[in-house]
């Protein structure tokens, strides 16, 4: 009796981990929604962290869950997870998240999470629980969600200067003003969405290694739904400031009309992605639009240098990750 009770002890602790991680989610990608209707001076800070945070949790409301599935069974077999591989992977991702957001990187806290998974199941029982097909879409959306994000976000900014190349730049200023907020909407709305599930992925997945929920039920249970969705909205209100300066502003300067297409460009990707149910990058997806954005309108006043030191940071996380999770799952068999 004694043991069932530290059993589910642990379950809530790891449980309240994980929305910690989501809180931390919300607030390290924070970012990524209000960077650029920050920077166009269409909202205010402290406007735009609660537009983003109501349109993260209005997610609720729009997706399926095909990610969180994704995440929950199609990274791992469910088999060989216990409640060892969970610590180690939700650290490796804190640790990581804590990192960057210190040094103002826009790295990719799902990448952060998906490393932690791998890195600590591949400690409990080497690579032959990696499930090929989900890793494989993971790590291909690494190349393809910025690259999406690129090609939307130009495509729309070509568009646009093409449909308005008559009009006046106060007007086309003065409706983009509105129009972003529209965009900016979608985007917190495809944020939210494809973010939360990650971390209900997660906390499925540890409730079935608990047995307090089955391999084969279609969906976790509401109480994980609503509360992913709920801390990573409140992470969002928090904001990740040190990593808005640097999505905002020191890639390219933004007018409204290239904050609407970034934006606009950056929630069809999430959109998209999510509908596949792959757990994509929005530090990712929203780069690669404003990159695109920029590059349309002057490609000189784009610093493409800085990318550079983005891409590595992506390149760096699932392995970095992996380790860190590996080191805390071994630790926590060890000690535990």
């Amino acid at each position: 009796m004694q043991s069932v009770q530290m059993a589910l002890w642990v379950v809530v602790l790891l449980v309240a981990l994980a929305l910690v991680f989501d809180f931390m989610n919300g607030f390290h990608d924070a970012a990524n929604s209000i960077a650029t209707v920050v920077s166009t001076g269409v909202l205010k800070p402290y406007q735009a962290v609660v537009f983003a945070a109501l349109f993260n949790v209005v997610a609720v409301f729009v997706f399926h869950l095909s990610v969180a599935a994704t995440v929950g069974k199609g990274i791992v077999a469910p088999g060989v997870v216990d409640q060892h591989v969970v610590f180690g992977a939700l650290i490796g991702a804190i640790v990581w998240n804590v990192l960057t957001w210190w040094y103002g990187i826009p790295s990719s806290s799902s990448h952060a999470l998906i490393g932690g998974i791998v890195g600590a199941a591949m400690v409990r029982a080497g690579t032959a629980p990696l499930v090929a097909s989900g890793l494989i879409k993971t790590v291909a959306f690494i190349v393809i969600s910025p690259l999406l994000g690129f090609l939307c976000g130009s495509l729309l900014m070509v568009a646009v200067s093409w449909i308005f190349a008559r009009s006046t730049p106060r007007r086309v200023d003065r409706l983009f003003r509105r129009a972003q907020l529209l965009s900016a909407g979608l985007y917190s709305l495809g944020h939210g969405g494809n973010d939360a599930q990650k971390t209900i992925g997660i906390i499925w997945m540890l409730l079935i290694a608990s047995g307090l929920a089955g391999a084969a039920d279609k969906a976790p249970p509401t109480w994980v739904i609503w509360s992913c969705y709920l801390a990573i909205g409140l992470g969002t209100m928090f904001g990740g400031w040190r990593i808005v300066k640097t999505m905002g502003q020191r890639i390219t300067k933004l007018k409204p009309v290239g904050g609407f297409c970034a934006e606009a460009g950056g929630a069809i990707t999430l959109f998209t992605a999510t509908a596949l149910g792959v757990p994509v990058s929005t530090t990712h997806t929203i780069t690669g639009a404003i990159y695109g954005v920029g590059s349309v309108r002057n490609p000189s006043a784009v610093r493409w240098g800085l990318a550079g030191n983005i891409v590595v940071a992506w390149i760096v996380t699932i392995p970095a990750t992996a380790l860190i999770a590996a080191l805390f799952c071994a630790l926590s068999n060890r000690l535990f």
